[in-house]
């Protein structure tokens, strides 16, 4: 599958994810385990400080380190998040929050990822690392 295919493929499959629809969150590019994603940031997605909140920083990135494992999985039913752990290092705002997610090892069933979440200025939000499961097709 090239690169355009594979990056429209995933967007039709993220469209079929209620959750991720409602967030708005898009898939940028992609690559041979890597991916980066965009969220709009809307008001109605803030804490009482104003900044995203920490749940929706948490499930961008868990779509962005899924996504990215996906990549290298594309015949499987998909994956599943089994574990994540996030860091919360900096308050999210502006228009667009980005996370950038890329695999570290890569198994049949489990796959090791980890990514960032920043602000369009670049500046850090969050970073985590997660264990993801491959659902694999039934033979």
């Amino acid at each position: 599958m090239t690169g355009d295919a594979r990056l429209a493929f995933t967007r039709d499959y993220q469209k079929r994810i209620p959750f991720v629809s409602h967030l708005k969150i898009l898939t940028e590019t992609l690559g041979e385990g890597t991916a980066r994603l965009s969220l709009p940031i809307e008001p109605h997605l803030t804490n009482s400080i104003g900044t995203v909140h920490g749940g929706v920083i948490m499930s961008l990135l868990d779509v962005a380190l899924c996504t990215a494992a996906r990549t290298l999985h594309p015949d499987s039913l998909g994956v599943i998040t089994i574990d994540m752990s996030t860091s919360f290092i900096g308050g999210g705002s502006g228009a667009r929050l980005l996370a950038e997610a890329r695999v570290l090892k890569n198994g049949r069933s489990m796959i090791f990822v980890d990514g960032e979440a920043k602000n369009e200025d670049g500046s850090l939000v969050a970073k985590a690392i997660a264990t993801v499961r491959v659902r694999l097709k039934d033979r």
